[in-house]
């Protein structure tokens, strides 16, 4: 059993759990996820990995709250304890590819939206602890809807954008991704993109403007987390490819957006009727 340690709300819906898990601690890297299970009945649910400590044997996971399985993990308090914790899944960032020479030789932009800003978390993190300071665009509808800011600017440099115009700069993250790069004379060749998929498409269409090799990760489509159920096909560069098995991460200038979003509006259409399908809509 996987019990949790510490819970906190970040915003509404949307819960922070630290979750003793020493194997999975010990082996994880940023960009996995993990399946979890709230009890011997329950659906697996893929959550992306936002933190972890080795020495404290702990991984930090974000769950917002949306459908019947997501508020079943919010529900949960510390103290109890998840039935299955199975990863880490996936493959990690191919940051984590180059060498330390290769990447303090980079100018590198994340840009994250929603909750995406739990995920993009360990990878700011590991490239500050290897050297590099990246700079980080968050985005958000209002700003009390902002994750991870603190934590966030420990490790990089964090430039905010809200919708409303409550907090940072008022836009959307491609308006402020332009700003960065038109007005403060900002330059970057490699950006990593993570939220919302509409955000992801518009964001990674901008940065194909200025020419900046983009990855995105694609998680929200994910369901098994092994590959057998299908669920989490998408076409990349004409090709199909597994999100759990192949990704999260791929190519944002190679990857179908509109033939994955039509997938998942059909199964959120689903989700209203059988909400035991509501893991194919996960943390993102």
């Amino acid at each position: 059993m996987f019990e949790i340690v510490s819970k906190r709300e970040l915003a509404p819906n949307i819960v922070e759990m630290k979750v003793n898990a020493p194997r999975v601690a010990e082996s994880a890297k940023p960009g996995q996820f993990i399946i979890v299970r709230t009890d011997r009945f329950g659906e697996r649910i893929p959550l992306t990995i936002c933190d972890y400590d080795p020495q404290e044997g702990t991984v930090t996971i974000v769950t917002q709250s949306i459908g019947l399985s997501s508020h079943k993990i919010n529900d949960m308090n510390v103290g109890e304890a998840f039935a299955d914790f199975a990863g880490p899944l996936g493959c990690p960032s191919d940051l984590l590819d180059l060498s330390e020479d290769e990447l303090k030789k980079k100018k590198i932009l994340f840009v994250a939206g929603g909750v995406g800003t739990a995920p993009v978390y360990p990878q700011v993190k590991w490239l500050r602890e290897h050297g590099v300071e990246a700079d980080v665009v968050i985005g958000a509808k209002t700003k009390d809807l902002f994750t991870y800011v603190d934590e966030m600017k420990s490790v990089g440099n964090v430039y905010l954008c809200t919708d409303d115009g409550s907090e940072g700069f008022h836009g959307m993250v491609t308006g402020l991704m332009k700003d960065l790069i038109d007005n403060q004379g900002k330059r970057y060749d490699h950006c990593v993109i993570i939220g919302p998929m509409i955000m992801m498409k518009f964001a990674a269409l901008t940065t194909k403007e200025y020419g900046i090799p983009t990855v995105v990760s694609l998680n929200a489509l994910m369901v098994d987390g092994t590959g057998m159920c299908g669920a989490c096909r998408v076409t990349v560069d004409g090709e199909t490819r597994f999100t759990c098995v192949e990704g999260p991460e791929f190519d944002g200038h190679k990857v179908d957006f509109d033939e994955a979003m039509r997938r998942q509006n059909m199964y959120r259409d689903n989700k209203k009727t059988h909400p035991e399908t509501e893991n194919c809509k996960c943390n993102g």
